[in-house]
């Protein structure tokens, strides 16, 4: 689950629990599926051309670090320090917390018998009924209470839960007056009457219970109700998708939104972005510029430069226009030869039967043998296709025999084992190392904590990239009722001299 903490600038300031500096509207939001993102890769996976020169797969692999490999792990432990901390701080004061509420019932039940146990009245029928009122009530209480708060976090917010702060605050209070009246109206006194002391303690634990359910409405309750359409655009290839949130904070709008970045937006792919760049440059390294003292030999080039510039300005959509057409056309012919390396090799793989097993006297092989057998007649194929698609850093081997095996055992056609390399799927569809986003920064001019509103934008930033969020409200619809009467269906046909009828 994703784990948010607070941010100033982007150096790390959470190497302890509490050394950090707040700041208004800027947060850093990190992603806590793993501690190592892609910093152990076998070295033959990331050769590029596995596909020409491996045929078989060996039993061991070498490793290797780069520095930019070893900088970010020691940024993650720097990071993940801070973090842990104030995760099990936090879970720590709720566990407190939690006990205290639980257990006040059933002190103010116990201290009148260790106290002053020879002065209390006998407890009767209806007192030891509400024994079991108290037991049952109890128990409704911390299942309920384990439900809602002690879920896994889905994220580790930068500013604290307001109505959840709100909710703790009223719960301590609650208790620390009942505790108050308790000293003061029982214990001082040494009240007689247990009766009574039963009942004060069943009306504490019916509060707690509405209590609880005001939680309900207040954390789950409230945002369920959409308010807002947030447009969410990647910055870098425009990719854009829409969400329809109810009322909830900036801070808890973006975990919301990464959570289904994730699984609604194609992974994001730096090497597609190359082309429109390579072209630019190109584009600039064809002027020249030269410094001449002469102003009007210097005027006459200028303008001669200004005039060359418009004139490649004019024919660079054909030189696009023809990119393209190649490059689709590349793209089909090398679609076309992994279809068919990938049929062929389908084919050289039969499933046995139970029975055929039995009889069988050559080698069987289990899927991942079978992976590994048919593999090389399709790597070169494959490996072509993903350069053209510049999809080659998404896919190691490894991966690609894992999924083959996958689409083996499972009696998969060879369309279905196509289908994660012919399209670009979503980013969880991908290793977490190949996600290229695992640190991100909110930025908002507006305070984390503050609620949507109309116009709200705020961005989520990471290295490579940036989420763009802008905030419109749902109109309100009106709907107006309009009655026909179904005996005015009645229609007559319009006879013509050159109708056919």
């Amino acid at each position: 689950s994703p784990a948010v903490h607070h941010h100033s600038g982007l150096s790390s300031e959470l190497r302890h629990c509490t050394g950090y500096t707040p700041q208004l509207s800027t947060a850093v939001l990190i992603s806590n599926f793993s501690l190592f993102p892609h910093a152990l890769i076998p070295l033959s996976f990331q050769d590029d051309n596995w596909g020409e020169t491996t045929t078989a797969v060996t039993g061991t692999s070498e490793h290797s670090l780069s520095q930019e490999d070893i900088v970010r792990i020691s940024k993650d432990l720097d990071d993940s320090v801070g973090l842990d901390c104030k995760r099990y701080l936090n879970v720590a004061l709720s566990v407190i917390l939690g006990l205290v509420v639980l257990l006040t019932p059933l002190a103010f039940l116990i201290l009148p018998h260790l106290l002053w146990p020879d002065r209390l009245r006998a407890c009767g029928t209806a007192c030891e009924g509400l024994f079991i009122s108290v037991a049952f009530k109890l128990l409704i209480l911390l299942l309920a209470v384990w439900a809602l708060f002690f879920r896994p976090p889905r994220a580790g917010l930068p500013r604290i839960f307001v109505f959840r702060a709100l909710l703790a605050t009223l719960v301590l209070l609650f208790v620390l007056s009942y505790w108050l009246f308790y000293g003061v109206r029982i214990l001082d006194s040494q009240d007689e009457d247990y009766q009574g002391i039963v009942q004060y303690a069943v009306s504490l634990v019916d509060a707690l219970l509405f209590i609880h359910y005001l939680a309900i409405v207040l954390l789950e309750l409230r945002q369920l109700q959409p308010f807002f359409s947030l447009c969410v655009t990647r910055s870098t290839d425009g990719a854009t998708q829409h969400y329809n949130l109810g009322q909830l904070s900036i801070q808890r709008a973006a975990v919301v939104i990464l959570e289904n970045y994730y699984k609604d937006f194609p992974v994001h792919n730096p090497a597609m972005l190359t082309a429109s760049k390579s072209r630019a440059a190109k584009h600039l390294a064809g002027l020249k510029v030269y410094n001449v003292d002469a102003a009007g030999i210097a005027q006459s080039q200028s303008r001669a430069m200004i005039a060359a510039a418009a004139r490649r300005r004019d024919s660079s959509h054909n030189e696009l226009y023809y990119e393209e057409a190649e490059h689709e056309r590349r793209v089909r012919k090398r679609r076309a030869r992994l279809v068919v390396a990938v049929e062929e090799a389908f084919t050289h793989i039969c499933r046995m039967q139970e029975e055929e097993q039995k009889k069988a006297s050559g080698d069987v092989m289990d899927p991942r043998e079978a992976a590994q057998a048919i593999f090389p007649s399709m790597a070169r194929a494959l490996q072509k296709y993903l350069r053209t698609t510049r999809q080659q850093h998404l896919h190691s081997m490894e991966s690609i025999q894992q999924h083959l095996a996958f689409c083996i055992t499972n009696n998969m056609t060879p369309k279905a084992f196509l289908e994660s390399y012919l399209t670009t799927g979503p980013t969880l569809q991908y290793g977490k190392d190949r996600w290229l986003a695992r640190q991100w920064t909110l930025i908002s001019e507006a305070s984390v904590t503050s609620g949507l509103n109309d116009g709200t934008i705020f961005l989520l930033k990471c290295i490579d990239f940036s989420l763009v969020v802008t905030t419109k409200k749902i109109p309100y619809i009106q709907l107006a009722e309009e009655f026909i009467d179904p005996k005015s269906h009645k229609f007559v046909l319009r006879l013509q001299s050159e109708t056919s009828v």
